[in-house]
This record gives structure tokens, C-alpha cells and sequence, in this order.
């Protein structure tokens, strides 16, 4: 977290933020004026007179993450009007005035204040105070389960629930598909109430309270109905398309093949990760402006290396116009780190497409 402002009204206050800012250099710092010592327009430290109350509500715009050095009841007091959800408001981390406690007040989770108390905790020596459930009990946090790996939530309708289950160690399932496997990060084992399937299937057989759901599938009926009732669907980023088209082909046209290709094959857009193409497109207009606007990694590969990866039709006519045996097949494999396609080639208009899944 970069954008974070350090905010102090005491003489030790400042002091203390004055040091911290060494370790936070990004950080915009603000203090009164009455303790003004002379290099703070060279340092850009913002100076104020009256109640920092007044400045909060343009800082809760502006900033990421806020650290207080004021007291815990005066800093709940000023924020209590301007809060408006965990999902938008910023982090908001208060230190006592002797700097010996760093205490993650809101949005711990989403937010990321617990793991800004913990990094400025670190900072100066002091003890993180951290009450999120999960976190005191070691436990898989579903706000932001998976966020390290860039999965997304769906549906927040369900999280409050589903958190509560988790932490009250309610039999919980855990359907995962695809996405990466290395999320438990604590000593201890998983948790006997916690099932892990990788199938559907598997979990027809499971009685459970609470489901977390990783997939880059578009669930049917029946399994939004069993897994969701009570249930956080997450989409991690595990589809690679594999892509070439003529020079020249709009956007426009690209984004239309995509939507219904992944619709046709019941894939969650949310989890694209990136387009793959040969390094004759690295400079084609419609993949660069789709992968822009979507938010997804560009990828291409030279002729030798796509050529490396074995495909079922590898054609002649590709291989005389562009040197590669392929391009959509194979860029598309060596994306995704994976031997199969979930979907081979497939022309449409002046698009050809192509679909890998890491699992």
C-alpha cells in the first residue's frame, strides 16, 4: 500500500511520525502547526491548525490507508460519520502516543488494515492489535481469501454468513477447480470441519454448512442451488485465450468473439487472464485495446517458441505466412504452463481462438 497519509496531534505524536515516515517514504505526512520545526515544505509535510476532524472526509477520499497517532475512542468518534463500507473506505491504523501499540481499527481485511498494522508495528518495535476473527484464530479469511493470487468474489451478499460459519468451525466445503492450490498459509493442518473436492461431484456427498467455490465455471442451476445457498463463489485468474486475427481487426469485433466463445464454453470472463498471440501481433491495436480495457496481461511468443509446443493440426499455410505452426494453440499452452486445451482453435469472422485452463 503506497498511498497512505500518518497523521499525529502531539508533540510525541509527531515525533514518533517523523520516524516512521523513514520506513513509509511515500507517505504524506500531517501534523499542527504549532509543532512546526522549519523543513516542512522541503519534506512536503502538510501542516494544520484546529480539528484534524475537519481534513478527514477529503482524506478519506484521497488516501489508501491512514495511521493516527490520537487516541482509539477520538479517532472511532471522527470517523463514525464518514464511514460508508468496508469495501470503499480506506485502512485506518491508530498507535498510542508511546508508539508501544499498532491497532487495525477499519477495514482490516479488504482494506488491508491488519496488514498495514502488522508492517508498522514491525517498523517501530511496538505490538500489532489485530480482533478479526479469522486472523486471531488462524482461519481462511473469505473477504479476501485468494486476493494475493488476484481471484475475485462475485457475490459479497454471502460473505458475512459464510465468515461467521468459517470462524465458528461449522463444516465448510471447499469446491476448488482451478486457481492456485498453495492458499492455506498457517502451521497447523487444514481444519477436520474443512473439506477440500475438486469436483461437484465430490461434493454431493458432503453435508456442510458454508461453501467457498473457486472456479472459472459458470455454475448451473442446480449448482448455484447446493453450493451457493450459503455459499462465495471466487474466480481465479486461470484462462489463458490463445489469439490471432488479421491485421486490423477492431476491438470491437475481438471483445465479441471472446463474449460468446466464453459463453459457448460456460467460462467466467472475470477469470482471463491474459491473451496470448505471436510476436507479429505484439503491435496489433485490437488485442492491445481488449487487453487495456479488460485489465488482462498481453503475451507473445516468437515462431521457435510456439513451434516447440506439439498441436494436433499444425497447418503449412500458417507456417509460410508467419514461420509458427500455429498461433493460437500453442500460445495459448505456453501461457498457460499446461499440454491441453480446454478449447483448439476456433475461426470466427477474422478472429481464431483458443482456450487453455491452469488448473
Amino acid at each position: 500500500m503506497d498511498n497512505i497519509a500518518i497523521v499525529a496531534i502531539t508533540k510525541h505524536g509527531v515525533e514518533l511520525i517523523r520516524e516512521l515516515s523513514s520506513s513509509i517514504p511515500k507517505a504524506d505526512l500531517y501534523y499542527m502547526r504549532k509543532f512546526e520545526q522549519g523543513d516542512e515544505t522541503e519534506k512536503n509535510i502538510q501542516l494544520f491548525e484546529g480539528s484534524i476532524r475537519l481534513l478527514l472526509p477529503d482524506m478519506f477520499k484521497r488516501y489508501d490507508g491512514i495511521i493516527m497517532v490520537i487516541s482509539l475512542g477520538a479517532v472511532v468518534r471522527m470517523i463514525a460519520p464518514i464511514l460508508i463500507d468496508k469495501k470503499t473506505d480506506p485502512a485506518v491504523v491508530v498507535i498510542d502516543d508511546k508508539g508501544e501499540f499498532v491497532i487495525s481499527v477499519l477495514s482490516g481485511h479488504i482494506g488491508g488494515a491488519n496488514d498495514l498494522t502488522r508492517e508498522v508495528a514491525s517498523f517501530i518495535n511496538a505490538t500489532p492489535v489485530i480482533t478479526t476473527a479469522s486472523d486471531v484464530q488462524k482461519t481462511i479469511p473469505v473477504d479476501i481469501f485468494g486476493r494475493e493470487f488476484s481471484w475475485v468474489i462475485e457475490d459479497f451478499s454471502n460473505v458475512t454468513p459464510v465468515s461467521a460459519a468459517v470462524v465458528n468451525e461449522e463444516p465448510l466445503l471447499i469446491l476448488q477447480e482451478s486457481g492456485e492450490k498453495t492458499w492455506w498459509k498457517h502451521e497447523r493442518p487444514l481444519p477436520k470441519q474443512m473439506k477440500v473436492v475438486q469436483s461437484y461431484e465430490e461434493a454431493m456427498d458432503i453435508d456442510f454448512n458454508a461453501a467457498l467455490v473457486i472456479t472459472h465455471r459458470i455454475l448451473s442451476k442446480e449448482e448455484e442451488q447446493k453450493l451457493l445457498k450459503n455459499g462465495v463463489l471466487y474466480r481465479p485468474k486461470s484462462v489463458y485465450l490463445g489469439m490471432g486475427c488479421n491485421r486490423g481487426t477492431s476491438a470491437e469485433e475481438i471483445k465479441k468473439v471472446i463474449s460468446e466463445t466464453l459463453k459457448d464454453q460456460h467460462i467466467s470472463i472475470q477469470s482471463v487472464k491474459s491473451i496470448a498471440t505471436i510476436d507479429l501481433k505484439k503491435d496489433e491495436e485490437g488485442l492491445i485495446q481488449v487487453c487495456d480495457e479488460l485489465g488482462w496481461d498481453f503475451l507473445y511468443y516468437t515462431p521457435e517458441q510456439l513451434n516447440t509446443v506439439p498441436i494436433k493440426n499444425p497447418s503449412e499455410t500458417v507456417y509460410k505466412f508467419t514461420g509458427a505452426y500455429g498461433v493460437s494453440e500453442p500460445a495459448a499452452l505456453l501461457a498457460a504452463g499446461v499440454d491441453e486445451l480446454l478449447l483448439e482453435k476456433k475461426k470466427s469472422g477474422n478472429v481464431t481462438i483458443s482456450i487453455a485452463v491452469k488448473k
